[in-house]
């Protein structure tokens, strides 16, 4: 059996985009498999559809919501600082407590780039998972978030230069960034096409997302299934490694 896994992402959609894959082979080998969303408010639409996502992927709910705001949607949780400026020690010491809750083997994030498009919400995902997975194992940091626990690697989902071309240009359309690593940098390159249709069903939940033009959802539902299935089939990641017993694949 795999060992456990958390993955800590900024948004609904996060989980499926970059992710969806890994997630539910994780779920489906009978693995326990947790998700963190930083942004969004329990209770708003777009947490509905995080928990139909991670229905669709296998991996057991609720959301586990932080519930700050998106960096572009203030109104995504209303009277909550938005997640770039919450205060650092409030923001690890909850995502503490979610690791030392979930006591996983393995901790996934978007690499410090915040995996092609460089959104703010993305990057402070990555910087903020990083100083969490160093705290959870430290017995006098947030000592009320639960007994320590460290886990075994870090997973830095990611996208190397030579994989960019067909994605490159979809999202290139539409004015957004492409932010890539060379591909020396990339440990592991996982098929996940056995897991694509799951995927691609998480991704189709975050209903409102498939419905803008310019969000990477929308663009994917518009592909021909051909490209698109193309595009799911393989995720990429940066292994981190903490100690020597906990491995992606």
């Amino acid at each position: 059996m795999p060992p456990s896994l958390l993955a800590v992402f900024a948004h609904p959609d996060d989980e499926a985009l970059l992710a969806g894959g890994i997630l539910a082979r994780y779920a489906a080998e009978g693995a326990r498999t947790a998700v963190v969303t930083a942004t969004w408010a329990p209770g708003s639409p777009r947490a509905g559809e995080l928990a139909d996502s991670l229905a669709a992927l296998g991996v057991p709910g609720p959301p586990r919501l932080l519930g700050y705001a998106d960096h572009r949607v203030p109104a995504s949780a209303p009277g909550r600082p938005r997640w770039c400026d919450a205060p650092v020690d409030e923001a690890v010491g909850r995502l503490v407590a979610h690791i030392r809750e979930v006591r996983p083997g393995i901790v996934l994030t978007p690499d410090a780039y915040g995996q092609l498009t460089g959104h703010p919400d993305h990057r402070h995902t990555h910087r903020t998972t990083l100083l969490a997975v160093t705290a959870a194992g430290l017995g006098q940091l947030y000592p009320e978030a639960g007994e320590p626990w460290r886990p075994g690697a870090l997973y830095l989902a990611t996208h190397p230069h030579s994989a960019v071309t067909e994605l490159g240009e979809l999202l290139d359309g539409v004015g957004k960034s492409v932010l890539s690593v060379p591909d020396a940098h990339v440990t592991d390159t996982v098929d996940v096409r056995p897991w694509r249709e799951r995927k691609w069903a998480a991704i189709q939940a975050h209903r409102s997302e498939v419905a803008r033009d310019r969000a990477l959802p929308g663009l994917l539902a518009r592909l021909p299934q051909e490209t698109r299935d193309r595009l799911l089939g393989t995720e990429y990641y940066t292994r981190v490694g903490l100690t020597d017993g906990a491995y992606l694949v």
